[in-house]
């Protein structure tokens, strides 16, 4: 027992060097750039941030931000590790049409991880009478959620399409659903991931319409924008009648792709490795699964990400990964 013991007080000295030499170069904190309070971004990306922050042993926290757009910024010139977007603002920021920074590709944010599926729909009050989009009076006042987030970008460009004359305000989900409820404006468009906090809320405190589109305007809006048809699966919410027409976009977590590559591949495992906890974190999180890698077509994958991905059923090509 005592040769044992010896033995392994050994191997033990030679297992921690290696330990300590592969978190070369990892940061000694981070952030997830996440968007406003009261979106499903804001609760999914703190709770990453967590459980990154707790298998990795450094601190680590979610940010408020503008969502998808500016997320694609921070992480690309690095003021954020991390951060969350959808796949319509992440072609935009590479071609260089981000309007946060015109001209500029923002080619050094890699993916990381899929997320979930960003479903578009209309909320508005039961009293205002509005039950379709063509129900909605022209000139109403509409949120769109904070300036330059997937919400703001698309919807008002698919409303328009479908020929709704409106008012455009923005503004963090909770206080759009604050002005809802008072009356300030006719109608929330939601491009969030479900169920979303703020309409979960606003269910709670008031009767509320959810607003669908019919089948010949889901077919006009994929035609027109990056979207794919999908159903809001009924019991999403409490009073939501039953499942819901609706059209969506998949989001990514992001990398700043000059991460060492054993940091994202421990941040991405300790993520992908326990959907049980994730599941804790939000309902969205049931499709961040590790099948659900071929979602992304649009930016190259972080070396670490892909690696893990790549030991876990996919087959992501080198073409696809960052400096591949």
């Amino acid at each position: 027992m005592k040769t044992l013991s010896i033995a392994a007080i050994i191997a033990a000295s030679f297992i921690a060097p290696a330990v300590a030499q592969d978190k070369t170069g990892w940061p000694d904190s981070f952030t997830v750039g996440t968007a406003s309070q009261g979106g499903t971004y804001f609760v999914y990306g703190s709770g990453f941030a967590n459980i990154v922050a707790e298998d990795l042993g450094i601190p680590g926290a979610g940010e408020v931000t503008g969502g998808p757009m500016q997320n694609m910024a921070l992480v690309h010139t690095g003021e954020a590790a991390f951060g969350m977007t959808t796949m319509g603002p992440a072609r935009e920021s590479l071609n260089g049409t981000n309007p946060i920074a015109p001209g500029l590709q923002m080619t050094n944010a890699c993916a990381m991880f899929p997320m979930y599926q960003t479903p578009f729909n209309v909320t508005a009050l039961t009293s205002s009478g509005i039950t379709s989009i063509s129900e909605i009076p022209a000139g109403a006042k509409i949120g769109f959620g904070p300036a330059g987030s997937t919400s703001d970008t698309y919807f008002p460009a698919m409303l328009e399409s479908l020929g709704v004359e409106f008012e455009r305000r923005n503004g963090s989900w909770n206080d759009l659903g604050s002005q809802l409820q008072d009356g300030l404006l006719d109608a929330v468009a939601f491009a969030v991931g479900i169920p979303t906090p703020a309409v979960s809320q606003l269910e709670v405190q008031t009767e509320v319409n959810f607003v669908q589109f019919t089948e010949e305007e889901q077919a006009k809006i994929q035609e027109a924008f990056p979207v794919a048809n999908f159903s809001v699966p009924e019991g999403t919410y409490s009073t939501q009648p039953g499942a819901l027409r609706s059209v969506s976009m998949w989001n990514f977590a992001i990398a700043n792709c000059d991460l060492p590559e054993s940091f994202v591949y421990a941040a991405t495992a300790a993520v992908m490795g326990d959907h049980d906890r994730m599941m804790q974190v939000h309902k969205a999180a049931r499709t961040t699964v590790p099948e659900n890698w071929d979602k992304n077509s649009v930016l190259k994958w972080h070396p670490g990400a892909a690696k893990w991905f790549n030991e876990n059923g996919a087959s992501i090509t080198a073409d696809m990964i960052h400096g591949g």
